[in-house]
């Protein structure tokens, strides 16, 4: 790996981490525990310019340091913000080293990650609240669903046009042979 390259996917890890823990806010009235932040930004370009492995390595490291210095959700917060960012990156960084275009992969990422996190909502919130599943059951089409699709859009947006006018692929692109 070009030293370039590592310093930059470093720097987008810092950035996502310090972006995770300094900007959160409620988007939807009904669920005010549910934070959006923008961190998943960073990671985004990193799997889109770089590579999925770096950009999965690197949303490990956020989640596991989001949870560790914020105490939002601990480990089941951890692993939550694993599985949402990382079928997010993992599939938009999949998309897009085939389409080499970013609407598809961003859209089809965005709707992953509001997938996933509809079941894993049914399967660990009720682990980490200590709930019944069945009072989980019904906020999934209405708040969770709703909210991951909100929080990837517009991360997906501000991805789109950081990319557009920023060229990660200079510093993150596959090294030249």
């Amino acid at each position: 790996m070009r030293t370039q390259k590592l310093v930059t996917i470093s720097l987008l890890t810092a950035l996502s981490l310090i972006l995770s823990t300094t900007i959160y806010f409620p988007i939807l009235p009904q669920a005010p525990y549910l934070l959006y932040d923008p961190g998943d930004i960073p990671l985004l370009l990193i799997s889109l310019f770089s590579g999925t492995y770096e950009g999965i390595l690197a949303t490990s490291i956020v989640a596991i340091l989001t949870a560790v210095f914020t105490g939002q959700g601990g480990p089941i917060g951890a692993l939550m913000h694993f599985l949402a960012t990382g079928t997010f990156i993992t599939v938009a960084g999949i998309l897009f080293r085939r389409t080499k275009n970013m609407v598809l992969p961003l859209l089809v990422g965005t709707i992953s990650m509001a997938l996933i996190m509809a079941i894993a909502n049914i399967i660990f919130t009720p682990v980490f609240l200590g709930a019944p599943r069945n009072t989980v059951l019904p906020l999934i089409l209405p708040v969770i669903i709703p909210f991951n699709l909100i929080k990837a859009g517009t991360n997906s947006i501000l991805t789109f046009l950081l990319s557009s006018t920023i060229p990660f692929s200079k510093y993150l692109g596959k090294e030249q042979t």
